[in-house]
């Protein structure tokens, strides 16, 4: 009897399974037919796109570009491809990707950017939320807003003025000489090597200096921080992604919160070091180089607000968990994108002996012929690297190239974007102001695919002077990064250090002709195209030789 009642429910499931189905699939068609219709609409009204399908949008648009660029090449080239591929579509242009995104509104023109990052800042879109929350909570200098955001940018602001960094040199300049002595080590076997891993472990160091006081000493050993960082990086999503298996991937949140718990037990560790040593002598340097670390920073605020005494043992926790949020920022931030450049740089050089043999001609007109003493003659004048002109000029150009980030931001109500008497709305839009495609409009950039240092040393009236606004790795307006002179400064002082000693060059060969040549294989006939894992990353690591230079 109880077996019969037990089947008999059996028809009442399959029909409660059906319903339910039923009724997501209708309310997936109500929102499928929403999100066509807007953009529809918006076609009407003579807003630019590109040609847009009923059902699919602009999905088949974007697989047919894409799957002409070499799995795990980076999101960010599609609207240059669209450009490329549909000219009329100009620099301003709705993107449909429902469900895979929410409606995008694409940007390449540097005043139309300036509307919404400079004269009328926008937040950052939620795809910035998305990819921050698994690591920081959306606590951190990248995800705040308003006055919360105002308050800790202020605090964190002196920590990266250009007088305050140019300080920190000789402490860079100690990890620098590590990656020497690894690259003559690589340089003397001959082998090669992935020239991104040495360079995402210099980074790390010179960062951990600069955020904690210490080295974490990744470019010879494992250090527990550095290894939960970058394993947790490629966990977390831009909402880009459509392969369900990987956006949609069970174990992500377990491993996202693993890594960050990890993260979070060094950072704490640090931190209450720090704290314990400013309440009973006040605020120190850090070991024995005597300058404020970014954990100095925050530290001294919440003592100065707190008025803590000798007596108080113990952090508030709030405070401890944001101080920890804006450290992992700023250790990712500070680490990812430099390292990445560091590649390109070596990159561009070797494949421009000109360009090379002006940038080492220029160390040795500032630091002298006798590469032994560079390092010394920047830690005894470390404001000698502002007198490198071509070198900056090579450190733009490369950033042109190979832009490490876009900008995101949130849409609101009422407010449009304005561009050639049309009126773009923003409301319930992802505005993307993508970097890799106004780097290169021909509109802006004589010979745009084209490796040109010396555009960034013409006179205003030249034809080739970069116009204001196109070029903006760092973005512009309030929310720009806090991190650019680092990355400059830094960028300079390896280069001043390796160029007149090693030649790097790219070993792509190992595979076959065809192999290299063929569309699947590069971007723009670029072999070290750039790749999305978690960040934006030389492709397949950057496989290089390194050989000592001819001198």
């Amino acid at each position: 009897m109880q077996l019969q009642n037990q089947m008999g429910s059996f028809p009442y499931l399959q029909q409660a399974l059906l319903i339910a189905c039923l009724s997501l699939l209708a309310i997936f068609v109500v929102k499928l037919y929403n999100a066509r219709v807007r953009f529809i609409e918006l076609r009407k009204k003579g807003l630019s796109m590109p040609p847009h399908h009923p059902i699919f949008g602009h999905l088949l648009l974007a697989n047919d570009l894409l799957s002409k660029l070499p799995p795990g090449a980076h999101p960010s080239y599609l609207p240059g491809l669209i450009r490329r591929a549909i000219p009329d579509v100009g620099q301003v242009f709705y993107l449909d990707m429902w469900p895979f995104n929410r409606p995008i509104l694409i940007v390449s023109s540097p005043s139309v950017a300036y509307q919404f990052t400079q004269e009328h800042p926008l937040r950052k879109s939620p795809e910035v939320h998305r990819w921050m929350k698994p690591f920081a909570n959306n606590q951190d200098l990248v995800s705040l807003e308003g006055h919360r955001w105002k308050k800790w940018r202020n605090v964190y602001n002196p920590g990266f003025s250009a007088s305050h960094l140019v300080s920190l040199m000789p402490q860079i300049a100690k990890e620098v000489s590590v990656f020497c002595d690894i690259l003559k080590e690589r340089a003397q076997s001959g082998a090669i090597i992935p020239l991104e891993e040495a360079t995402v472990n210099l980074t790390m160091d010179t960062i951990g200096r600069i955020v904690l006081g210490k080295s974490f000493h990744a470019q010879r050993s494992s250090n527990e921080f550095v290894s939960a960082l970058r394993a947790q990086i490629p966990w977390n999503l831009y909402g880009t992604e459509m392969n369900p298996l990987v956006r949609w991937n069970p174990f992500r949140p377990f491993f996202q919160w693993y890594y960050v718990q990890l993260m979070d037990r060094y950072l704490s560790r640090q931190l209450r070091e720090r704290f314990a040593a400013h309440r009973i002598n006040g605020p120190v340097g850090a070991e024995d180089c005597g300058f404020q670390t970014v954990m100095d920073l925050a530290l001294d605020k919440y003592l100065d607000q707190q008025q803590v005494s000798p007596a108080v043992r113990s952090m508030d926790a709030e405070f401890e968990r944001l101080a920890i949020s804006q450290m992992k920022v700023f250790i990712l931030a500070g680490h990812d994108t430099t390292s990445s450049t560091l590649c390109y740089i070596f990159h561009l050089l070797s494949s421009n002996p000109v360009a090379m043999h002006r940038v080492r001609a220029e160390h040795d007109e500032v630091f002298g012929s006798d590469i032994t003493q560079a390092k010394a003659k920047i830690t005894a004048n470390p404001h000698s690297l502002n007198r490198l002109d071509y070198t900056l000029a090579v450190i733009k150009e490369t950033l042109r190239l190979f832009p490490v980030a876009s900008s995101t931001r949130d849409g609101e109500p009422g407010f449009s974007l304005t561009q050639e008497g049309h009126q773009y709305p923003t409301e319930g839009f992802t505005i993307w102001c993508t970097h890799q495609a106004m780097h290169r409009e021909p509109e802006y950039w004589p010979w745009p695919d084209s490796f040109v240092p010396e555009r960034w040393l013409v006179s205003d009236d030249d034809p080739l002077h970069p116009i204001k606004g196109a070029w903006r790795p760092f973005e512009f307006g309030p929310r720009n990064c806090i991190g650019q002179e680092l990355a400059l400064l830094e960028l300079k002082l390896v280069m001043v250090m390796t160029l007149r000693e090693f030649y790097v060059t790219a070993s792509y060969d190992v595979e076959s002709h065809d192999q290299v040549k063929s569309k699947s294989k590069t971007v723009n006939g670029e072999r070290a195209y750039q790749a999305l894992k978690g960040t934006t990353r030389p492709a397949d690591g950057f496989p290089c030789r390194v050989r000592f230079a001819a001198r």
